[in-house]
């Protein structure tokens, strides 16, 4: 799988007046996992509305390699190798499969007629479709559970199964809204390390919104703040953290203030 650079350029959003993104830029460099952390309000889950086309900006671009991605309906972007999660747990009833299989619908080419007379060109799609997503079951760690219903699951095991149906859509790019909220410790280190498998065996980029700077250090190799709407720092997760305008945001102090007082 190729996976091209995603490259936000210029980006600015208003809602009535107001500026939620202020010509807000990043490149997230292909198969690296990219964090957007900012302080509440900052315009992080509206930035990630723009990458996955909800939202519209007044001005700038959104560009997969040589794709321009800022015009188009979320169901092309996908289409394209974008798929998300949402920061609350968005699942429908019945099973693991169930689920997961919801994710390939859009890669079948069988159609409506085909799937619904059992002709056999569409057998032998859905048979394919079922075995892949299982395959994506195991790489989330999923696999004891494919045939349980969802509502059966721990809440952690269900924000498992929204991330495993997004890979179902085999994007080359995974847009991650806090994947952990909500989670005790013990699955936030197990989301963790399926984050971190999923990106090395498939090879793709990861953009990742978190409240959880442990997580956000561990994982991500290029960080970019938002504050207000606007990016105020970007750099390595170390970096970051030692950008006083990064720790004015966060703690309403720059480096040294504290000490000096």
């Amino acid at each position: 799988m190729t996976v091209p650079q995603l490259e936000v350029r210029d980006v600015t959003v208003r809602f009535a007046g107001l500026t939620a993104l202020d010509e807000v830029s990043f490149t997230v460099t292909p198969g690296t996992t990219h964090a957007l952390i900012g302080p509440n309000g900052a315009g992080k889950s509206t930035c990630f509305n723009v990458l996955s086309g909800l939202y519209r900006p007044a001005s700038g671009t959104v560009r997969l390699g040589d794709t321009d991605l800022t015009r188009l309906a979320p169901h092309r972007i996908a289409a394209l190798g974008v798929a998300r999660t949402f920061q609350n747990i968005v699942t429908t009833e019945g099973t693991v499969a169930d689920n997961l299989m919801l994710g390939r619908h859009v890669l079948s080419r069988a159609g409506f007629a085909a799937s619904a007379l059992h002709l056999p060109r569409a057998v032998r799609e859905q048979r394919e479709h079922l075995a892949r997503a299982r395959e994506i079951a195991e790489l989330a760690g999923l696999a004891g559970h494919f045939d349980s219903p969802v509502a059966l699951l721990s809440y952690g095991d269900r924000k498992r199964v929204e991330l495993a149906r997004a890979l179902c859509l085999e994007p080359r790019v995974l847009l991650l809204d806090e994947p952990v909220a909500g989670m005790n410790a013990a699955e936030r280190v197990r989301m963790a390390e399926v984050i971190q498998h999923v990106r090395t065996e498939l090879g793709l980029s990861v953009v990742l919104v978190e409240h959880d700077m442990g997580l956000v250090m561990r994982l991500a190799d290029e960080v970019t703040v938002l504050d207000f709407g606007r990016r105020i720092a970007h750099g390595t997760p170390d970096e970051v953290r030692r950008d006083p305008e990064v720790l004015r945001a966060y703690l309403g102090t720059a480096a040294g203030e504290e000490d000096a007082a």
